[in-house]
This record gives structure tokens, C-alpha cells and sequence, in this order.
């Protein structure tokens, strides 16, 4: 590499420069190739380093391990040099690599963030719809109070993302709606959304839940391939028109909330 003008230390990491620059950290996982979710998972061992990339911080336990990261990394970084011919490397290709991860790791990023919006949006519709009969609203869950005088919640959930239910007595509750929420708009990966919906609606089938909804942000979805890869899914619904608010889509939801939850209709 000093042949060609490069330093050692732009593939190969050593402790006094993470000592004195933690963020660098980063630089080498994404040189390596490594998204961040594999590289700071716990089968890789340096889940406890998470901390230097993100924040900038080394402790002094970290600081201790240092030489043992370090010789993991180096090991990368001969499969690197390797796989690429020492003669071929340049600065240019150097970055270039490191873009090459941190492309799909921002896209990463941008689905989840969708996502998130997307359930949100729909938590959103389910309280317009439901707010005048509830008792008590927070930015994750809402408290109705339906016909028969039995307390209802609606909540944000792990997986379904959210969840309606009923409160029948004192800690037992019938499972009324399940809704998973696939935000993505990149049509060609709706077949991995449904097949994700599929799994957790299955799960929520076997906890008791009576209806398992579906909602996508990709419009232009063969509902009949969906209904086919996704048999638990009781009701699909596209999150664009439950936006809309005056379509029949957003109709049949409503009407489908106001029956289930037992609620009076406004």
C-alpha cells in the first residue's frame, strides 16, 4: 500500500486511532461491508462497541479491548486487500466501497421509517373514527368505553403493530382486531411485506384474535395474489385511502371498527 501512497491505516485499524477518533469505527464496518444490524448483533461479539460509532464515546472497558477488535477487523481486511489485488487499490476504490454499504443501510432506514409513519397514520384514523367515545387517549393508546359498557383498548403492539381488544373482566380480555401495517412504498418487495403480515397474523389467529387486517401503502396491489399469500388476513386495506377518509374502503373500515368495538356510531 505505501507503494501506492496509501496508509496501512485506511484498511488496517489500530487501537490509538480509535483511542483518539471512536466514530472511526464506523468507517471501517462500512468499508468491511457490514450493516449495522449484523455487525452489532451478538453473534459477531462487539455489540458493546455500538457505542463509539454512534456516540463518539469509548470507555475504559472498550478501551481495553481495543487490540482484540482491532485483530478482528484486521482479519476483514486481508480478505479485503486479498479478494481486491493489493495493486489494484486506490483511495477512490476505498470510498467507493464504503458507499456501497451505506447505500442500502440509509435505504434501510428510510423503510423503516415508513413503516413507523405508516402505523401511525392508521393508529390516527382509528381514533378519529372511534374519539367520541373514548375516555382516555395518549399517543399510544386509546381507551373506549363501548355500548354495552365494557372498557375497549386500542395500542400499539410488537407485532401485530396494533392491537383492539376488550375488556370482558378484571385482566381477561376477548381479542377483537389484529391490524398489521406495511408501510414500504417499493412495490416489488410487497411480496415479502405480505408473507410478513402472513407470520404475524398467524401468531395473532392462534392468541384469539377474530379479525387479522392487513393495510399497505403500495396502491396498485393485486389484492387477489395478497388474499392468496396472506389466507389469515381477513381484510386488506390500502393506507392511502384510509387517509382519504371518503372512499369505500375507508367506509367498510370504519363501519368494521364501530361494529366490532361495540361502540355507538357518531
Amino acid at each position: 500500500m505505501a507503494a501506492r501512497g496509501l496508509r496501512g491505516e485506511l484498511v488496517f485499524p489500530v487501537p490509538c486511532l480509535f483511542e483518539k477518533n471512536p466514530r472511526l469505527l464506523g468507517y471501517y464496518r462500512l468499508l468491511f461491508g457490514f450493516n449495522q444490524k449484523a455487525f452489532y448483533s451478538a453473534e459477531f461479539g462487539v455489540s458493546g462497541f455500538k457505542a463509539m460509532e454512534e456516540f463518539g464515546r469509548l470507555n475504559e472497558g472498550q478501551k481495553a479491548s481495543l487490540s482484540a477488535l482491532c485483530k478482528a477487523l484486521i482479519d476483514s481486511a486481508c480478505a479485503l486487500v486479498e479478494g481486491i489485488g493489493a495493486d489494484r487499490l486506490s483511495r477512490e476504490l476505498l470510498d467507493d466501497l464504503a458507499l456501497l454499504t451505506v447505500g442500502p443501510q440509509l435505504r434501510g432506514g428510510a423503510n423503516v421509517k415508513k413503516g413507523a409513519e405508516g402505523i401511525v397514520r392508521v393508529f390516527e384514523a382509528i381514533h378519529l373514527i372511534v374519539q367520541h367515545a373514548a375516555t382516555s387517549s395518549s399517543s399510544g393508546k386509546i381507551e373506549i368505553e363501548n355500548a354495552a359498557g365494557r372498557k375497549v383498548s386500542i395500542a400499539f403492539a410488537p407485532d401485530p403493530d396494533i392491537v383492539i381488544r376488550e375488556e370482558m373482566t378484571k385482566g381477561k380480555f376477548r381479542n377483537i382486531i389484529a391490524v398489521e401495517v406495511k408501510g414500504g412504498t417499493d412495490f416489488s418487495n410487497i411480496h415479502n411485506r405480505i408473507g410478513e403480515a402472513e407470520k404475524n397474523h398467524q401468531k395473532a389467529k392462534a392468541s384469539g384474535y377474530v379479525e387479522c387486517w392487513t393495510v399497505v401503502n403500495v396502491d396498485r396491489i393485486d389484492l387477489d395474489m395478497a388474499k392468496r399469500e396472506s389466507p389469515s388476513t381477513n381484510r386488506f386495506y390500502r393506507l392511502s385511502t384510509l387517509i382519504n377518509g371518503r372512499s369505500e374502503d375507508y367506509e367498510d373500515f370504519k363501519d368494521r371498527i364501530i361494529s366490532l368495538t361495540g361502540i355507538r356510531n357518531n
